[in-house]
């Protein structure tokens, strides 16, 4: 076995120079989105509570809590990009990459509970409808809008590529969401009389939010339990190691998300010429990384086949 362990190194310093897909450093420059996107909403949710408790607004009340759900969101996911960009250890030898993987799913999570806090909120105003400030909502849910929107834009780019700044964009657009649905119920009550717009307005809302959450608890369990990622088209990869020059064989292919945005990949090459040399692996792993998005790649050839055992199934 002594020929199987050729691991390659190529990936170690390929982070400098910027890749077509934006994989390997997108989680870098969200920190200013992060600090201001907290500091807005901190303000936001003390300016709200406050008028809830003059203006005897209930709802507002209740939507300050959910805001600060979002604080809380922000600084999860926050923790997490900063955490991901640590240094690995002798004991996480990865790093802390996975902690985004962790924050995402713990947004998920907290987007759960605040659709059962407005979901118990709102049932409680279908039965006992109460009459809501007309302009104290508008006002004060104008300026979450304005707040959400602004935070929501600067996560934008990164939501497709990282689960975790999905995780903050999704918060912030529910918010912003959930304040246009107040100022238009605001507006309708002002006009017609009917309370009881509010409570209905909110049950569309959260229908909404709870489609949104659904793909961002899904994609983050298939992220915890490994699944490859959807980035990654597992048959291609397959299909390009088979036809490398000189493989028979390739068996324990593993391809894994070590964060929301890096991806690993592990596979024995059966190569009955014997060592095809370094060249051979830096190549693979050049190309592995810039047509499938694999930045961590680990390549084990062997000569013959029989010396897998029993994992070749």
């Amino acid at each position: 076995m002594g020929s199987g362990h050729s691991h390659s190194h190529s990936h170690d310093h390929g982070h400098g120079h910027g890749h077509g897909h934006g994989h390997s450093h997108a989680p870098a420059d969200f920190g200013k989105a992060f600090a201001i996107g907290v500091v807005l909403n901190t303000a936001f949710v003390i300016v709200e509570a406050t008028f809830g408790f003059i203006s005897g607004s209930m709802a507002l009340v209740a939507d300050a809590g959910h805001n600060l759900s979002d604080v809380l969101g922000l600084l999860i996911a926050w923790g997490a990009s900063v955490a991901a960009k640590k240094p690995p250890s002798d004991r996480f030898t990865y790093g802390l990459k996975s902690s985004t993987i962790l924050a995402a799913f713990a947004n998920a999570m907290l987007l759960l509970v605040a659709i059962g806090a407005i979901l118990i909120e709102t049932i409680d105003r279908l039965i006992d409808p109460v009459e809501p400030e007309g302009w104290t909502m508008i006002w004060v849910a104008g300026i979450g809008i304005v707040i959400n929107t602004a935070t929501a834009l600067m996560f934008m780019r990164g939501r497709k590529h990282d689960l975790n700044i999905r995780g903050a964009f999704l918060h912030m657009a529910a918010d912003a969401l959930v304040s246009v649905g107040v100022v238009i119920a605001g507006v309708a009550i002002l006009m017609t009389g009917y309370i009881a717009i509010d409570p209905i307005v909110s049950l569309v809302i959260v229908a909404v939010i709870a489609w949104g959450t659904w793909g961002l608890l899904k994609d983050s369990v298939k992220m915890g339990l490994l699944a490859v990622p959807d980035s990654v088209d597992d048959t291609k990869v397959r299909t390009y190691l088979r036809g490398l020059p000189g493989v028979e064989a390739v068996h324990d292919l593993h391809i894994w998300p070590m964060s929301t945005t890096e991806t690993a990949l592990t596979a024995h090459l059966v190569m009955p010429g014997g060592h095809p040399g370094d060249a051979f692996l830096r190549e693979a792993s050049h190309e592995l990384e810039h047509h499938h998005a694999i930045g961590h790649v680990t390549l084990q050839v062997e000569t013959t086949f029989d010396d897998c055992g029993d994992d070749c199934a």
